[in-house]
């Protein structure tokens, strides 16, 4: 999680400031909570995502990831996952959860959630811009829906003024629903919140808050007058970072399947490279390229799908199992 593949400079420092506050690992952590979680409480599982770019076009860095640790969710858990996004991104979160495998279902009226072992369902809950709208509807979530847990991950997070901006300064007004009213609200009700994030100006990122302007250059100013810094003020009860926030739902997704001890957890990056393709067929756009390429964070899928690849076969090695260069699978232990 925290190698540099995508040469921005900050995950080192981001890991570093985050190991002096929440010492361990971070991704096994994570599950560990989700689990506990998950064992204690009947809900479904809440995941906010959601991160505009010029013109509000949602990257493609958050709901790939969302989509898939939905999916591990349900086959290694059995528990559903409500998507929560701003409205006018619905139809990007749908084929991008089509492409990691799952079937969205309609939310239903009343906000129960009520399990079914087929499928692999997951819903959609979106949100509109203007705080009264969001906040009725995250109110609902918290009273209605009762999660067992809740996961921000690459979602905009306020800063101390209670502005969103990108990480290099720029305003996100009118650009994202206000998000973090929905985990305030979950805190208070008791819901563990885990936060998964790259840059600093992500929601549940207010664990670092305070080592973010030691070495991110906007975090305490974004050099626009009576704006603030780009730092998130709003803490996570465990935060997760990682080089790219979808890489970091991996390393949980990974580590839930070495918890598990259940292999089928950990999804092919064939299946990551389907969503992530469905996704830009249907609005999102990477985040250092600003355009509709295949791609998380600037690096093209080719090389992502690599990525994954590889941490998936350590994690097989962990298991038992063994990948040959075919892909054909074999206990490792016969092997040896």
């Amino acid at each position: 999680m925290k190698v540099d593949y995508t040469g921005v400079g900050l995950i080192g420092n981001l890991y570093a400031a985050l190991q002096s506050r929440q010492p361990g690992y971070a991704c096994m952590g994570a599950a560990e909570r989700i689990v506990k979680a998950v064992e204690a409480n009947p809900g479904p599982i809440l995941i906010a995502t959601g991160f505009p770019e010029g013109g509000g076009a949602p990257e493609t860095d958050g709901p790939i990831g969302a989509a898939l640790m939905a999916r591990a969710f349900f086959l290694g858990l059995r528990r559903e996952t409500v998507i929560v996004i701003d409205e006018d991104w619905e139809e990007m979160m749908v084929a991008t959860c089509r492409g990691a495998g799952m079937a969205v279902m309609p939310f239903p009226g009343d906000g129960v959630i009520r399990p079914f072992d087929f499928l692999r369902p997951v819903y959609i809950r979106t949100v509109p811009k203007d705080d009264r709208g969001a906040h009725a509807i995250c109110d609902a979530l918290i009273r209605e829906t009762k999660p067992s847990a809740a996961i921000a991950i690459e979602r905009p997070g306020c800063n101390a003024k209670g502005l969103y901006h990108g990480l290099g300064g720029r305003p996100l007004d009118g650009l994202v629903a206000n998000l973090d009213y929905l985990f305030e609200q979950a805190r208070q009700a008791g819901i563990p919140f885990i936060g998964i994030g790259d840059g600093g100006n992500e929601l549940g990122m207010g664990v670092i808050a305070e080592d973010l302007p030691q070495f991110s250059p906007k975090a305490a100013d974004t050099g626009i007058p009576g704006r603030g810094g780009v730092a998130a003020v709003t803490a996570a009860d465990w935060l997760v970072v990682a080089n790219i926030s979808n890489f970091g739902a991996t390393g949980v997704v990974a580590a839930l399947a070495a918890l598990l001890e259940n292999p089928v957890v950990f999804h092919e990056p064939e299946l990551e490279t389907r969503s992530t393709e469905l996704c830009v067929a249907h609005g999102g756009v990477d985040g250092m390229f600003m355009a509709p390429e295949p791609a998380h964070d600037g690096i093209a899928m080719e090389e992502y799908a690599g990525m994954v690849r590889a941490l998936r076969g350590s994690v097989m090695r962990a298991l038992g199992h063994s990948i040959n260069w075919q892909g054909h699978r074999g206990d490792w232990r016969q092997l040896k």
